[in-house]
C-alpha cells in the first residue's frame, strides 16, 4: 500500500539511542507534536554491509536536516539490544558508534508489515499446524519516508537490498517540499534550492519551459 498523501501509521515502536536507552517512538506523533518534518529510513539488518554506510551518511547530514526543521529516525526489525551492540561497535570495525539519532527496533514487525516493506515473496498457510510459512528474509527493504508537520507522507521510496541511498537527494526533497509550502510554487525536474520553480498552472509551465 502506498502511503503518499496519507497520514503515516499511528503506531508506537521500541527504539534505541546511543546511550543504551530503550523507549517508544510514534513517528506520526513526532511530526505533529514537534511541528517538524521527519525522515524515516529503514535498512535490512544490523551488522551488515551497505547499511552502516547509509547510517553514517544520515548522521553526517543530521545537522543539515535539523536546519530544515527535520528529525532523522532510522529503523530495522532488529531488537533494541542488537541495535545497542552495533551502536557500541567502532566505525573502523564495521559498527555505527557515534550515531546520535534514534533507531526503531520493530522486532515484532508491526510497523514494517503495515507499511508493506518486508522481503516476503510468498506466504503459505499450513492447515495442519495452523502456521503461516514465509518465503523470504522477512526483513525490510531500504524504504524511506518523508513526513510533513501534519503527519502526511510526502515522499515514499524503496530500494532493493544492494542499492544504497543518496542522502543528498533527501535534503533536496525536503528543500523542495518546504519551497512548495512557503511559496505556493511547484518544483520542476532537477530543482535545487535557489533555482527557478513554477506556478502550478498552464501559463507557469509554458513560461518555465520557454526559459529553460
Amino acid at each position: 500500500m502506498a502511503y503518499v498523501g496519507k497520514k503515516f501509521p499511528n503506531l508506537s515502536v521500541d527504539a534505541m539511542n546511543e546511550m543504551g536507552d530503550t523507549f517508544k517512538v510514534n513517528v506520526l506523533e513526532e511530526a505533529i507534536n514537534n511541528k517538524k518534518k521527519v525522515i524515516l529510513f529503514w535498512y535490512p539488518k544490523d551488522f551488515t554491509f551497505v547499511c552502516p554506510t547509509e547510517i553514517h551518511a544520515f548522521e553526517a547530514a543530521k545537522a543539515e536536516f535539523e536546519k530544515r526543521n527535520t528529525i532523522v529516525i532510522g529503523a530495522s526489525c532488529d531488537t533494541p539490544e542488537v541495535h545497542f551492540a552495533w551502536l557500541s561497535t567502532a566505525k573502523d570495525n564495521g559498527g555505527i558508534e557515534g550515531v546520535t539519532y534514534p533507531i526503531l527496533a520493530d522486532s515484532n514487525r508491526n510497523l514494517a508489515s503495515t507499511l508493506g516493506i518486508l522481503d516476503i515473496s510468498e506466504e503459505t498457510y499450513n492447515e495442519e499446524t495452523g502456521v503461516v510459512l514465509v518465503e523470504g528474509d522477512n526483513v525490510t527493504y531500504r524504504a524511506t519516508y518523508i513526513i510533513d508537520e501534519e503527519g502526511t507522507v510526502v515522499h515514499e521510496g524503496i530500494n532493493h537490498m544492494p542499492l544504497g541511498r543518496n542522502v543528498a537527494e533527501f535534503l533536496r526533497l525536503v528543500d523542495a517540499y518546504t519551497h512548495v509550502q512557503e511559496k505556493g510554487e511547484v518544483c520542476p525536474a532537477n530543482w535545487e534550492e535557489g533555482k527557478d520553480a513554477m506556478q502550478p498552472n498552464a501559463k507557469g509551465t509554458a513560461s518555465y519551459l520557454a526559459s529553460h
